[in-house]
């Protein structure tokens, strides 16, 4: 026993001495011991004493059947036995076409029509990379150099959503719209055009659903009327705003988007980096409302949370104005060292035959409606300001106010409060500000389920006690 609590002590240690954590607030870090997780199996985590966790985030909203999925393992180990990497500039591999077969298969045809075609648009190509602010760098310079092949040299802004998170690259925070993660590197950003998210707990125009008509695509529509010669591209996360604090657009906003891209004759990227792969209740979060984007951003869950790996994925009138004579340099020049890595490749394709042996999506409905079924009471705690869940992506918005929505002061941490306090009871989760987030794997069982929610309610009503409401 002495020597497991030397050994953690020493891990601990060396993380405080020489990691620096992503999203992390260093000096609270290494004030008390960092939780250090050394196994997983199934959607359980085990920290270094031995005490196991269930994952109610899914390793950061990318694992989907659990882990140490044997066919994942076997997979992996398979691919290992022919070679790791080896680089797709010039060369192919087979694991990495394979995927692109299966991506191309299953992406949404869509009843809307794309900007550019009088049919349904169809993803065909995939250019691959390694996480998902590479996915939405790549779709943002991949709509700018559409334009400029095709002559429209003026088309080089982009149109996002406030409240919208696609990435921490400079490209990808250009256009994000969260202050806290993205007002620091204002001066190294390109300029876009941002409008009202579908935020209506927290209507930025003081509208309500439904009388409102969205307003907020009203918006949209009038500053691309003014501006759509100048815009290359519309950017949205299709559905359900992720980071921004798992804000639920109400039905059709997206069908609506969908609409004014064609009508104002701009591209469509739908970034489904989290949404993507099951998480919605659909494969893609598109297909709740039948729409196919010009181009789609996929990672997170595309290898079942194993492994780094992330796909743009467009139609052949995009990939077709890249076409011409080497003399023309209208070559897409971008590209990473690990693309279409074979290990990943191969990870991704078993994690997509999961899906389809299993019928993990058709399986997933009854879990969903039992989500929503235990979540309603907590509607109930007077901490709880809104719940909004779509498929197994819920967030718990909390306030000091029921009645006015005041949020919590910055200080007092309270999304912090009710995550440490779930740990002690066994679940782990992370909070998006005072929004706890509950993204459990989809291989998550019905007991488990009442358990997280469970777990939950006890860490707000705890809360509750504290606060002395």
């Amino acid at each position: 026993m002495n020597g497991l609590i030397d050994r953690n002590k020493r891990w601990e240690d060396d993380d405080r001495k020489y990691l620096w954590h992503p999203f992390t607030q260093m000096k609270e870090w290494l004030e008390e011991p960092p939780l250090i997780i050394i196994e997983g199996r199934g959607n359980y985590l085990k920290d270094a004493y031995g005490r196991w966790y269930l994952d109610g985030v899914s390793s950061l909203w990318c694992n989907i059947h659990g882990h140490r999925r044997k066919e994942i393992d076997d997979a992996i180990k398979e691919q290992l036995e022919n070679i790791a990497h080896s680089t797709l500039l010039g060369l192919s591999n087979v694991p990495a076409i394979e995927l692109a077969e299966k991506l191309v298969q299953i992406t949404p045809k869509g009843t809307d029509s794309s900007a550019f075609s009088l049919q349904p648009s169809a993803l065909t190509r995939v250019f691959y990379s390694d996480n998902g602010s590479t996915t939405v760098e790549i779709a943002i310079k991949m709509a700018f150099q559409y334009w400029q092949n095709k002559g429209q040299r003026g088309r080089t802004a982009f149109l996002s959503l406030n409240n919208a998170y696609h990435g921490d690259t400079i490209g990808a925070v250009s256009v994000g719209g969260i202050e806290i993660f993205h007002s620091a590197f204002k001066p190294l950003l390109f300029p876009s055009y941002r409008v009202p998210s579908p935020y209506c707990y927290r209507c930025e125009l003081g509208l309500s659903y439904p009388s409102c008509a969205m307003g907020c695509l009203e918006q949209m529509e009038e500053l691309l009327k003014k501006n759509n010669n100048v815009i290359a591209a519309v950017i949205i996360e299709p559905v359900v705003q992720g980071a921004g604090g798992m804000i639920v657009a109400p039905e059709g906003y997206l069908k609506g988007v969908c609409e004014l891209c064609t009508k104002y004759n701009v591209l469509l990227i739908v970034d489904e980096v989290a949404t993507a792969f099951g998480r919605t209740g659909k494969m893609f979060a598109c297909e709740h409302e039948n729409v196919s984007p010009d181009i789609m951003c996929v990672a997170k869950g595309i290898t079942g949370g194993y492994l780094p790996l992330a796909a743009t994925i467009t139609t052949e009138e995009i990939f077709n104005a890249f076409l011409s004579e080497y003399t023309e340099f209208k070559t897409f020049f971008h590209g990473h060292t690990y693309t279409g890595n074979p290990l990943a490749c191969a990870a991704a394709i078993v994690n997509l035959e999961i899906f389809e042996r299993e019928k993990t999506l058709e399986h997933l409905q009854p879990k969903i409606a039992l989500l929503s079924e235990r979540l309603k009471p907590l509607n109930n705690l007077p901490l709880v300001g809104e719940i909004r869940q779509k498929g197994f992506m819920v967030g718990i918005e909390l306030v000091a106010d029921k009645e006015t929505k005041t949020h919590f002061p910055a200080g007092e941490r309270v999304g912090l409060k009710v995550i440490k306090s779930a740990r002690e009871n066994g679940l782990i989760i992370r909070p998006l500000g005072d929004v706890i987030v509950l993204m459990p794997p989809l291989s998550v069982t019905e007991e488990e389920i009442k358990r997280i929610v469970e777990i939950v309610g006890e860490a707000i009503r705890k809360l509750k006690v504290e606060s002395g409401k």
